[in-house]
């Protein structure tokens, strides 16, 4: 064939197998064999392999995944990604219902659908072609699984671009139905590996799989239910769910609107116990209200917006025996008793055990040794004890009684005032704690070490080679060569990986430190605000407290923790290895920073720059990012296709607008 008949038949072949894909995994309406699909995508492998400059990263062929490892990137959401307010109790639907009332005019028509029990996920689109999907992370970032996403069948690589938003998300969940997790968990038992605990770790698990070959084989869905964006192609949630069903996305076909909300409590009612029969797993009923217009008049909290909420059915509860109390160390010393149960069937899995929190639930639960004691699963995936059936109780059962001594050193334990929890003093010479704070050290979202793991770290300090986490950084080849399981390859990696993790931001670091109380986002404040370790280490109690997020519990375990020499000492030797201990400034970003002061909203599409470089290039020059307008925002950087909404409260709080060049002018880039 000549090149124009080979890139013919590979398009028509892309389009054959993209039609067949969306029949097979979202109408359930196959139209070929098996046989026939697998001829087709053979011929299509043939050809791009024969053909490479026809090869497209949307391809039907790029569903099979690659086996490369790849990293995951953390991207910033064009739009947060926010979390529901949930409710159990029917009375707060209806005040939930009253409130709107006070804050929208008109009518309210809802729309009601499930809520489906997986991994939160965000699809962008632009000109009709997936280019990113984004996990929820904490709502402003998340990692790009985009490789991993091109291998679910179901989610289309392409849509027709005609009524299509030039840029949009679409939003959803990562499923995995019950007969395909329970394959799965079939398959894990066989080879020795341990079951997955519920479909929705499961799937949550495989969406960070390192291997999207191996994410491939596990048959992963996806259902959809809502457009994010501007100049969406409805004005209703609704509407824009029947468009995106309609060019082939996977929208379950539940969601139902109602104009009152009696009729959403019968809803509610209605898939009480119908969800139970449902191919996959849903804990409840998310109501919102259905006009776009309306969303934008209620608003948004600081977590949730205001115009939906989503209502849980109570979780299942089981009956069972306590059969004896264990008692954890954390890495920050915290005790936390674990209760063994008699194994018993709870929504779907059986539970062996149960955390008990600490002594004071112990207390109120007044547990003996022996009690038939009543579970449930707060939000139906973490397994706790919420009473006792004293009727049952043995007349010479012995109660439990919270320990004295951590149970790893025999240390005597302390609880401060104010706290719920007991702790180990021991921190130098307390194994789990020790342990506990490498492993903190070399986790992902802190130095990312993910050559080493919770056994190396481990193996390690039983041979001596690990005590504090900058002997990480003193572990040598002959070292390392030595020990079990190492060989030459495991061995360079590791020493490679630490060696790359000098290079991680110094907010990062901070966090990786494990100070109590100061979390990534804390460690982020902090890092941006005082720049360096040196200025946190000399700053005063008032000083901290300055620090945006930083109250009197955080200052205070930070001038406790920099008081002690041995971290002082741990923090020398990081810095000598070449650690970094202070935040990069750029060259080009200049000490008085153009945008400080100022809140900046981004809208339309841009043609130097993407969303998330603008983004970065607000915050990084000293301006904060917001998604919607008010009469605080100081301009819009407005692209093209910006949303008319936005333009319209531009002009009516008479909002200034920039444009891309001049924003770039201005930042001097």
């Amino acid at each position: 064939m000549d090149l124009a008949s080979v890139y013919q038949r590979i398009e028509f072949l892309k389009r054959e197998l993209n039609e067949h894909n969306h029949r097979y995994y979202v109408l359930n309406e196959p139209s070929i064999s098996d046989f026939e699909y697998d001829r087709l995508m053979q011929e299509l492998i043939s050809l791009e392999k024969d053909y490479p400059q026809f090869a497209d990263s949307l391809s039907p062929t790029q569903r099979i995944g690659d086996d490369r490892n790849q990293e995951f990137v953390q991207r910033e959401h064009n739009l947060s990604m926010y979390s529901l307010g949930n409710t159990y109790n029917r009375d707060e639907v209806i005040e939930f219902d009253k409130r709107l009332q006070k804050l929208i005019q008109g009518p309210i028509e809802y729309a009601c659908e499930l809520k489906y029990d997986g991994a939160a996920i965000s699809l962008t689109y632009e000109h009709g072609r997936l280019i990113r999907a984004l996990t929820r992370g904490d709502g402003t970032r998340g990692d790009d699984v985009t490789a991993n996403l091109k291998t679910i069948r179901s989610i289309p690589l392409t849509i027709p671009v005609e009524s299509c938003p030039a840029l949009f998300e679409i939003r959803g969940e990562i499923i995995l139905l019950r007969d395909t997790f329970n394959a799965l968990n079939e398959e894990r038992l066989s080879e020795g590996e341990p079951p997955f605990a519920n479909p929705r770790n499961a799937a949550a698990g495989t969406l960070k799989m390192q291997n999207s070959s191996l994410v491939a084989k596990r048959k992963l869905d996806c259902f959809l239910y809502s457009l994010a964006g501007e100049a969406l192609p409805g004005a209703t949630h609704s509407e824009n769910l029947s468009w995106a069903r309609r060019v082939g996305f996977k929208v379950p076909p539940y969601l139902e609107v109602f104009q009152d909300i009696e009729k959403v409590l019968a809803f509610i009612d209605k898939w009480k116990d119908a969800r139970k029969k449902l191919p996959f797993d849903t804990d409840g009923i998310v109501i919102k209200v259905n006009s776009l217009e309306q969303q934008n008049q209620a608003g948004f909290t600081a977590k949730s917006p205001r115009w939906a909420i989503a209502y849980k059915y109570p979780p299942d509860q089981a009956e069972t025996r306590l059969v004896s109390v264990d008692f954890q160390v954390g890495r920050t010393g915290a005790i936390t008793p674990v209760a063994n149960l008699e194994p018993v069937l709870l929504a779907g899995t059986t539970v062996k055990r149960a955390s008990l929190h600490n002594a004071d639930q112990i207390q109120i639960l007044d547990l003996h040794i022996g009690d038939f004691v009543l579970i449930e699963k707060g939000g139906e995936i973490i397994p706790k004890i919420i009473g006792v059936n004293l009727a049952k109780r043995d007349l010479f059962a012995t109660p439990v009684i919270f320990i004295t001594t951590c149970p790893e050193c025999g240390t005597a334990l302390t609880r401060d005032q104010g706290e719920a929890k007991h702790f180990c003093p021991n921190e130098d010479l307390c194994p789990p704690q020790i342990k506990g704070k490498i492993e903190h050290f070399i986790s992902r979202k802190a130095m990312n070490i993910d050559s080493a793991g919770i056994e190396t770290v481990g193996q390690l300090y039983e041979a001596g080679l690990l005590k504090t986490i900058a002997d990480l950084y003193d572990l040598t080849y002959d070292q390392l060569i030595n020990q079990n399981r190492f060989a030459n390859k495991s061995v360079s990696n590791l020493i490679a990986a630490i060696q790359e993790s000098k290079k991680i931001r110094f907010e990062r670091v901070l966090f990786a430190l494990g100070i109590r109380y100061v979390g990534e986002t804390v460690a982020k404040k902090l890092a941006r605000t005082l720049g360096s370790i040196d200025a946190i280490m000399l700053a005063s109690r008032e000083q901290l407290i300055s620090v945006d997020e930083i109250g009197e519990r955080i200052a205070d375990s930070l001038i406790s923790f920099f008081a002690m020499e041995k971290n002082r000492e741990v923090i020398r030797r990081l810095m000598e290895h070449g650690v970094q201990m202070s935040q990069v400034i750029e060259e080009n970003v200049k000490q008085i920073q153009p945008l400080s002061g100022k809140t900046v909203v981004i809208s339309g599409t841009f043609s130097r720059y993407s969303r998330d470089e603008l983004k970065e290039f607000v915050e990084k020059f000293g301006g904060k990012n917001v998604s919607s307008v008010s009469s605080k925002t100081s301009f819009i950087l407005a692209g093209e296709n910006m949303g008319p909404e936005k333009l319209k409260k531009a002009n009516d709080l008479a909002i200034p607008l920039m444009g891309e060049d001049e924003f770039i002018n201005l930042l001097s880039l």
